[in-house]
């Protein structure tokens, strides 16, 4: 008779791709959780994976027979937690990789609140502005974008980032304002260098009526972080792209202001990504909602859209 853990190692197997990342999961070993999916096979009489060194992938058996089954045991594990009378209380440790910068900015002011709700949940944030594996590393949330969606993860986006034209009122003081993305390049241009890839990211405008156009700048000054570009700006040393998140503040107070209205560059959606909703652990589950919660109280994709 099949065992309801042989199951759930085969449902956790089949979303995170692997049996490490569903040990990890499940708080078993990795060779504990190929057993169980074995027994499954066997009780089964069917191949439910292909394996090679490389990779784990399902058979079409055993596609079928995950959409048979992960419905009905979602619904028999909550009806467990339920019958148990007991609420599970988030605790342990929360381990989510975010931008350094923009943890610094928009997380780290959340963390009192989240910790006067939640006192037996542990941040351990990692600041590093790169993509990381969620399910390889251990990750229970990122935020961030660009990320690749890989199986069983799950992507709930905070806002789209746009990236717009800015320069301290000081600097432009007896300066003619630019009327053409072109016209940027006759300033001094405070530039970015991407971390991931080394170089310097071109400047790129588009708006709603015109198609995306290239600047072809010299860079005054070269920065690998948007925040220290944006902090150039405010110095008055040139002007600068920045991305939305680190420039809308200074543009409410006056430190900066916008160049070129309307025309901005289109990065893509900032996301909070997690594993995959079942089975979610309590601790992950309420960051979640507590990040979705702050987040749309103050209209934050409203802020950071540049368009």
């Amino acid at each position: 008779m099949t065992h309801l853990q042989h199951l759930v190692s085969f449902v956790q197997t089949a979303e995170h791709g692997s049996f490490s990342a569903a040990a990890r999961v499940l708080g078993l070993t990795p060779a504990g959780v190929s057993k169980n999916v074995a027994r499954l096979e066997a009780d089964l009489r069917v191949r439910l994976f292909h394996r090679s060194t490389r990779r784990l992938s399902l058979t079409e058996q055993g596609e079928r027979f995950l959409g048979q089954v992960n419905g009905p045991l979602a619904a028999l594990q909550t009806a467990v937690a339920a019958g148990s009378g007991v609420d599970e209380v988030p605790a342990g440790t929360l381990k989510v990789s975010m931008g350094q910068a923009f943890g610094r900015n928009f997380l780290v002011p959340l963390l009192g609140e989240f910790l006067a709700r939640y006192p037996r949940v542990v941040p351990d944030w990692h600041f590093d502005n790169r993509q990381v594996d969620i399910v390889g590393e251990g990750f229970d949330a990122a935020i961030g974008g660009g990320f690749p969606m890989a199986a069983g993860v799950v992507a709930r986006e905070l806002g789209p980032v746009h990236i717009v034209a800015v320069a301290a009122p000081g600097y432009m003081a007896g300066r003619t304002a630019p009327r053409t993305p072109q016209d940027l390049a006759s300033f001094e241009c405070l530039m970015r260098r991407s971390t991931p890839t080394g170089r310097v990211r071109p400047w790129t405008l588009r708006s709603r009526r015109a198609a995306e156009q290239t600047v072809d700048c010299q860079p005054r000054v070269i920065l690998s972080d948007p925040e220290a570009v944006a902090q150039a700006a405010r110095q008055g040393l040139g002007v600068a792209l920045v991305p939305m998140p680190f420039a809308f503040g200074h543009i409410r107070s006056g430190e900066l202001v916008r160049l070129l209205p309307g025309w901005y560059s289109d990065a893509g959606p900032l996301s909070l990504y997690y594993p995959s909703k079942k089975m979610l652990a309590a601790k992950t589950r309420l960051f979640v909602d507590y990040v979705l919660e702050r987040f749309r109280s103050v209209d934050f994709a409203r802020l950071i859209d540049g368009r």
